[in-house]
């Protein structure tokens, strides 16, 4: 927890993706009632990684919950490329699944962007493929990747309208950094991208009103690099040893964000926690993408659900 004199307001992502949950049951039901359409997701997992099976079920258990169509294919770790694909083009076929996800890492054997590339860009609910990430760079309707998607309804909870604030996004990655510079280019924000080659990261920082860090590095976002009153969006989930010098001797590991969280908490404006910030949004984002994709699909326009 924050620090005791810290006066950062706690953003409670695991609140805000359990009323998004809800809210997408809600839709989907209406969806379904109405014009007959389940929204259907299927998940593909290769391989015995075990954070991906724990991600798998959770992901299978929350679409569930919103009363869709949950499909999980489990592929041995010695599934070749082909067969992969070929399960692939079958889903595509289906139009009783609206959403196709495969969960990475992939075993070494297969080719992560030919498998990700082979995923109808409508179905894409990951939204990784490169013709979502163009739609999404020109302002046409897409699939948006889940973390950003849900990191933008989180600031937009907490801080209303984001016209004119300056964002810091730090890290560029197309899983997370690229996308959220369109997003929040879209809500008329003035958007830095920085990353490991910038000058004076720290002064990059201070200017920010709104600062996403998604660098995965532990911590390395202090106190001193932050504006006062911003607003902090951490991104980051790394496994450290534990702060308890006993605990770590036995290897006890906790989990910690790219941001020094109580030293910045003592600045900042409001600021999400590692874990329960971003993390939950995850999910629940790729629900709302599975919503928004089946209504697509069925020529219906999306309720808004963030």
């Amino acid at each position: 927890m924050a620090h005791s004199d810290a006066r950062a307001r706690l953003i409670d992502g695991k609140a805000f993706a359990f009323g998004l949950v809800e809210r997408v049951a809600a839709a989907a039901g209406r969806l379904e009632r109405d014009h007959g359409v389940k929204p259907g997701l299927a998940v593909v997992i290769v391989g015995k990684d075990a954070a991906s099976q724990i991600y798998v079920r959770s992901k299978g258990e929350t679409t569930a919950r919103a009363g869709m169509r949950s499909d999980t294919y489990r592929l041995a770790e010695t599934t070749s490329q082909a067969e992969l694909l070929a399960l692939i083009a079958e889903l595509n076929a289906d139009p009783g699944l609206h959403g196709i996800l495969v969960q990475l890492p992939l075993p070494a054997h297969i080719d992560s962007s030919a498998v990700l590339g082979a995923i109808d860009p409508d179905k894409d609910v990951d939204g990784f493929h490169v013709v979502n990430a163009g739609r999404l760079a020109v302002g046409l309707p897409g699939l948006v990747p889940c973390t950003p998607l849900g990191s933008v309804m989180l600031l937009k909870d907490t801080l209303g309208d984001l016209s004119g604030l300056n964002a810091v996004i730090v890290g560029r990655s197309n899983i997370v950094g690229k996308p959220m510079a369109q997003l929040l280019l879209a809500e008329n924000c003035t958007v830095t991208v920085a990353h490991s080659r910038s000058r004076d990261l720290p002064a990059l920082c201070r200017a920010a009103d709104i600062m996403v860090a998604a660098v995965g590095r532990p911590e390395m976002i202090r106190r001193d690099w932050i504006k006062p009153g911003a607003t902090i969006i951490d991104v980051g989930i790394n496994r450290v040893l534990s702060a308890d010098p006993v605990k770590a001797a036995e290897g006890k590991t906790r989990v910690v964000g790219d941001v020094a969280f109580t030293e910045v908490a003592e600045v900042a404006g409001a600021i999400t926690p590692v874990p329960g910030g971003v993390g939950p949004m995850t999910i629940a984002c790729l629900l709302a993408n599975t919503y928004t994709a089946a209504c697509r699909a069925a020529g219906v326009e999306p309720e808004p659900l963030g």
